[in-house]
């Protein structure tokens, strides 16, 4: 579905044009029960193409023209011609203000309209609207239930206008082309999910049919009729919002081995974390302007009067260890990396297989490099490299720096040869302070010993999970595939973007089924796996082991005042040593003149009251101690906090 747009919108440098024809008209609206209409499946395939486009930032221009309105609105409408056919939209980028027009205003209408009329439209729209512009491409996509009367006396003529004018066409039906063979009965004739009568095809969709596939025949399009689709495969194929289309960046540069040696290289991008296009703004939450919104950034001493500090009385402090170490912007400029330039420079060879571990791989993308295109010597050179290396089960380590002021990397680089191309595959390697050691006990428990039973149901599982599985011509087929599922977190966040674009105010949807449906395990994996599943089960029975509670032994500093009331209730230490630990506590927290260490010491002499009313002997000694200390230590605030909040028990 819309394959050949997408082909052409990856490689052309120019713009791509499409014009997007939907009929509105009365029998789009007719469906059986149960089922869409014609009408509300075309509108979703629109609005799941124009999301794609809005969201891949593909070089396009789009134009909708509605055929089968109840009014006319066309630059050919004269002396009664080309009747109720509207143009809603000129050719422009496509935008949300588009999405919110599909969404509200393209509505079934009561009216017919002849296709061909509104094709002709089509063409003089972009016939006048490309004029003195370079499109790489001019499309035509029809979408339509076939169920009108048409003029077919033009056919001729508009099919000659397209070839000359290089205009492509995509038709959209709620059925097969398959649809109206003869001989077929009616409930063989209609697919499942295919929307209609229940009755097969009309007269005039027939007619119609013929029509459309001597169309696309007589183009110059090679499997015309391949450019003919239904309303839902085409809903299946867009469902998924585009991915932003990437065009190759090279990265020209020279590999070197030693000081005499030096190859003309140029690297390309063919692994890389992709992220969405930063587009959040703040804005003013009424009237969803930027301009009614202005941010400014002041800097304040940290004293009573909040001193104002000009940006430029600020330099950078790097925290080491306690202290504080100040550096100003010509010492970072100072400390910085620096080397020669861009480079990729041959360290060395070795084994595959020796030193370079896949788990150790690291970075956030993969180059490839090829030999200059204009360079006939530098490709006979890193061929015979690549060769060599293929040869040799080897890799060459290399220094890596994008330019000047990037930090240098040590990665592989691996030799990757294909039937029409050869390349190296680069991969960046970790450095000493990127690996973590963790050391593990070891697996063999000899109390826990599996059995051979247990052993040949684990393996029974891992082969009913295989990902792998043989076709009928004994090759090897993925079943899941990895490469072919979108980021779940772009296909949210613009199903989300999208919504809330259209729908103001509404709660935002759900996620939608397919996007979890190919996430979710494969069907025959599931079905495999189930018998081993109960298998394991059997074989490793659980039992419900009762975690004892640990006890508390001391008074911790996260909540002391929660800690003495439970050493208290566990009645495991005697309650003199208790007390000891909490006045300890106590002592360590008045240590930090700070009003939050206060009230979490008052809170500390309240829970010591409450449990000392038995035996007061604890409580009163140490509380006559601290208010003696009182005015040597400087906590006549923490003192007067005291007093307000509690009364004492003095005996």
């Amino acid at each position: 579905m819309f394959s050949y747009l997408s082909l052409k919108a990856q490689t052309c440098e120019s713009w791509l044009t499409v014009v997007l024809c939907m009929d509105v008209g009365l029998t789009m609206s007719n469906s059986a029960p149960g089922e869409e209409s014609s009408f509300e499946l075309a509108k979703k395939v629109i609005q799941k193409f124009v999301q794609r486009q809005v969201f891949s930032e593909t070089k396009i221009e789009l134009a909708l023209v509605l055929f089968g309105t109840d009014s006319t609105d066309n630059p050919l409408s004269q002396d009664g011609q080309y009747q109720n056919i509207r143009v809603h939209r000129h050719l422009r980028i496509p935008d949300c203000e588009l999405l919110i027009e599909i969404e509200n205003q393209v509505q079934p209408e009561s009216k017919e309209g002849d296709w061909l009329d509104a094709l002709v439209v089509c063409m003089d729209l972009l016939h006048t609207e490309t004029k003195g512009k370079k499109y790489d491409c001019l499309n035509i996509a029809l979408l339509t239930d076939l169920n009108t009367q048409t003029n077919e006396e033009s056919l001729e003529v508009i099919i000659n206008n397209l070839t000359q004018s290089g205009i492509t066409m995509q038709f959209f039906l709620p059925f097969p082309v398959e649809e109206d063979k003869e001989g077929q009965g009616d409930s063989e004739r209609r697919d499942p999910g295919h929307p209609g009568t229940g009755k097969g095809l009309s007269r005039e969709q027939k007619k119609n049919m013929e029509l459309v596939k001597e169309m696309m025949l007589s183009l110059d399009v090679e499997d015309g009729l391949d450019e003919i689709h239904t309303f839902r495969n085409a809903i299946e194929e867009l469902c998924m919002f585009k991915r932003v289309e990437r065009r190759p960046v090279a990265w020209p540069c020279q590999l070197t081995i030693g000081s005499s040696l030096s190859i003309r290289i140029v690297g390309y991008k063919a692994v890389t974390d992709e992220k969405p296009k930063k587009m959040w703004i703040t804005v003013d939450a009424q009237s969803h302007q930027k301009d009614d919104v202005k941010r400014e950034t002041v800097y304040c001493l940290d004293d009573d009067n909040e001193t104002e500090v000009q940006k430029d009385d600020i330099i950078q402090g790097f925290r080491y260890g306690s202290d504080i170490v100040p550096f100003s912007k010509v010492d970072q400029e100072q400390m910085k990396y620096k080397h020669d330039g861009k480079c990729f420079a041959v360290l060395g060879f070795t084994k595959q297989s020796a030193v370079i571990h896949r788990h150790q791989f690291m970075g956030s993308q993969i180059l490839k490099i090829f030999a200059a295109r204009d360079d006939e010597h530098a490709g006979v050179a890193l061929s015979a490299l690549i060769r060599a290396l293929n040869e040799l089960q080897m890799v060459a380590i290399v220094r890596y720096a994008y330019n000047r002021t990037s930090n240098p990397q040590v990665g592989a680089a691996f030799p990757c040869i294909k039937q029409d191309s050869e390349c190296l595959m680069y991969v960046q390697l970790p450095f000493m302070e990127d690996l973590r050691h963790f050391t593990f006990p070891s697996l063999e428990n000899k109390k826990f010993t599996p059995s051979d039973a247990q052993l040949s149901a684990v393996d029974s599982l891992i082969d009913s999970m295989m990902l792998v599985e043989e076709d009928e011509n004994g090759e090897q087929r993925d079943l899941f595939k990895p490469h072919r599922i979108p980021n779940p977190a772009f296909q949210r966040h613009f199903q989300c973007l999208h919504h809330r674009a259209v729908s103001p105010g509404t709660p935002l949807p759900p996620i939608e089924p397919w996007l979890k449906a190919a996430l979710d395990r494969p069907e025959v994996i599931t079905e495999r796996c189930q018998d081993p599943l109960d298998v394991l089960k059997r074989k490793f029975p659980l039992t419900e082991v009762e975690k004892k509670k640990k006890l508390k032994t001391s008074v911790g500093s996260v909540d002391p005042a929660r800690d003495f009331r439970a050493l208290i209730k566990q009645k495991i230490l005697p309650f003199g040593e208790v007390c000891q630990q909490l006045t300890h506590r106590i002592e360590q927290l008045l240590s930090n003149k700070n009003t939050q260490y206060y009230m979490k010491s008052i809170t500390c002499i309240q829970a010591f009251r409450e449990q000392s009313l038995a035996n007061a002997e604890h409580y009163n000694s140490y509380l006559q101690s601290l208010k003696g200390s009182i005015p040597n230590r400087g906590l006549e605030v923490f003192w007067e906090l005291l007093v307000q909040g509690m009364i004492c028990l003095f005996t």
